[in-house]
């Protein structure tokens, strides 16, 4: 099958290429620079240059293709509202290219997505419309196509990480490098759900291959590491202090990476390992931090 995969340069795209080349699968890369196509290339596959910006470019390159895997995102979090709607208009576009066949559709989100209300972990099965997080925005653009008959799946991530990268873990570092302690909020109990990148890609091209119209899937390895171990092993590690400050004064210390370092976010990959026979294997968050690269 002939896959468009947009994000095939970043951190995650670029993981989930071998894994589709390995399954047999002919690749377009998406990236959006000259030198982003010289690392599609590299690894494989044929290079498409597209922007999230110009979401008809990103259609144009669905219409080569069987079918489509979307992990681009624009990760520049302080401004996470507009990337979000950037990322609905580009759903969008992909589905309008596929919409009349039955070419398939992945489409990422986070699992934040499915968290219940009720202070349980997050489950494939859930998703709250009138979720405040606005990357509910990707997954209403799902529902969208759903209702136009477009075969669309969800993929929703936690924290994604390896040595070099953590997902929200890696500006919480650069912000606590800056101020000179690892802040936290309360006794630090609240919850963030991880897996390691490999798994996370492995995942990508086994449901891509498996799943079904409709199906959400949780790229989940870790239901939840407490806010108070990774700010504690970070600071081991930076040799700075991990303090709690009250809940007023965290906007103060981290910005706009305060109403996340606030949340309690566990999730679930229990329907997902059932369904796909997922079973992640590769170095936990408190592993790969404890090892970070940081020269």
């Amino acid at each position: 099958m002939r896959v468009f995969l947009t994000g095939a340069s970043g951190f995650i795209g670029s993981r989930i290429l071998p894994e589709l080349l390995a399954h047999g699968h002919d690749v377009i890369g998406m990236t959006r620079s000259d030198a982003g196509a010289k690392l599609v290339a590299a690894a494989g596959a044929t290079p498409f240059l597209a922007s999230l910006e110009d979401p008809a470019s990103v259609a144009a390159g669905a219409e080569e293709a069987d079918a489509v895997i979307h992990t681009a995102f624009d990760h520049d979090f302080t401004k996470f509202a507009q990337n979000c709607e950037k990322d609905r208009r580009a759903i969008l576009a992909l589905g309008a290219a596929l919409k009349g066949s039955h070419r398939p559709l992945m489409v990422t989100s986070g699992t934040g997505m499915g968290d219940p209300g009720d202070g349980g972990p997050a489950t494939e099965a859930h998703f709250n419309a009138q979720n405040p997080n606005p990357r509910v925005l990707s997954e209403l653009a799902v529902e969208q196509l759903l209702d136009d008959g477009v075969n669309v799946r969800v993929m929703r991530l936690p924290q994604v990480h390896d040595t070099t990268r953590q997902g929200l873990v890696s500006p919480y570092i650069q912000i606590s490098v800056q101020t000179g302690s690892v802040a936290y909020t309360g006794p630090g109990l609240n919850r963030w759900p991880a897996a390691h990148v490999q798994d996370v890609a492995a995942l990508f091209a086994c449901a891509f291959d498996k799943g079904d119209p409709g199906t959400r899937y949780h790229a989940v390895a870790e239901d939840g590491i407490t806010i108070r171990q990774i700010a504690e092993t970070l600071g081991a590690k930076l040799k700075l202090p991990a303090v709690s400050i009250p809940m007023e004064q965290l906007e103060t210390h981290l910005g706009w990476l305060a109403p996340f370092a606030g949340l309690d976010m566990p999730a679930s990959s229990e329907w997902t390992r059932a369904q796909l026979n997922w079973n992640p294997n590769g170095p936990d968050l408190i592993t790969d931090l404890h090892n970070l690269d940081i020269t």
